[in-house]
């Protein structure tokens, strides 16, 4: 496959980064999986790096070289993610269940497959357009879904970190929906992984404007140091992953699957 690709992370404000990032491919799939643990959880980061691994290892053991069925793979990823940390919290008697936000996104033959559970987003950028392809599974963006509030106030509300669904977390009040979709991609079509630390403090303007006049890494960067810029010492952790498809772009070559998880050391 023809690609570029960039992931980063940072911790902003926060003593802990409970964001995990990763992506993988072979010579005829792409796959990206960003998850942000929750931190009002015991252990975010331990279910958001289940989250990740699951996918990674799902795809290590599927991609041969394509993945046979995109949308049932993302789907049963993301369940085998949520029990995966459920069972890890029963084992080890963490007395609660960790929990966290997923968003996977699979490219192949010309398409891209995603699925999504919480708030962190996958975007497609195009023609300098940064367009959102997941609906966030929030409290205030289920009001502005039924008209409470305007889009415009979702930024700002004080609930706007309230998620309606997540992996793990508690089981009488969290549930798996993992809400997929695809799409035909374009020569030259950008995709970006991010949690809220990146698209809250910024517009859906900002982001496609970095991403369309900006070498990839440099854009992502650029993105992130002005996210945490606007929110000072509140700065929620800052995770990308962000990838470049076209012709021009670096041509991958993989004998087997490669998986490249961030280092978080």
């Amino acid at each position: 496959m023809n690609f570029s690709i960039y992931q980063a992370s940072r911790v902003g404000g926060r003593k802990y980064n409970q964001d995990r990032v990763a992506y993988a491919y072979s010579d005829e799939a792409l796959l990206l999986v960003l998850a942000d643990g929750m931190g009002g959880h015991l252990h975010g980061e331990v279910a958001a790096q289940a989250a990740v691994h699951i996918y990674m290892q799902a795809f290590a053991q599927v991609a041969k070289p394509r993945i046979p069925n995109p949308e049932i793979f993302l789907s049963e990823a993301m369940k085998r993610a949520h029990h995966t940390i459920i069972d890890y919290a029963r084992d080890h008697k963490l007395g609660g269940n960790p929990g966290t936000t997923c968003v996977a996104a699979l490219v192949q033959e010309g398409q891209i497959w995603w699925a999504h559970a919480g708030d962190s987003r996958l975007y497609l950028i195009r023609n300098e357009e940064a367009t959102a392809l997941t609906h966030d599974h929030s409290m205030v963006q289920q009001w502005a879904d039924w008209g409470i509030i305007s889009q415009e106030e979702t930024k700002i509300h004080p609930d706007r970190n309230k998620i309606t669904n997540c992996l793990g977390g508690v089981e009488d009040m969290f549930y798996v929906e993992s809400s997929s979709g695809s799409l035909p991609l374009t020569d030259g079509d950008e995709l970006l992984l991010c949690s809220d630390g990146l698209w809250s403090p910024l517009s859906d303007t900002e982001i496609g404007s970095a991403m369309s006049h900006a070498p990839l890494q440099a854009a992502l960067e650029q993105l992130m140091d002005e996210a945490i810029y606007r929110e000072g010492a509140s700065a929620d952790n800052t995770t990308v992953v962000g990838a470049r498809i076209g012709n021009t772009e670096e041509t991958h070559v993989a004998e087997a699957p490669v998986c490249v998880v961030l280092d978080y050391r």
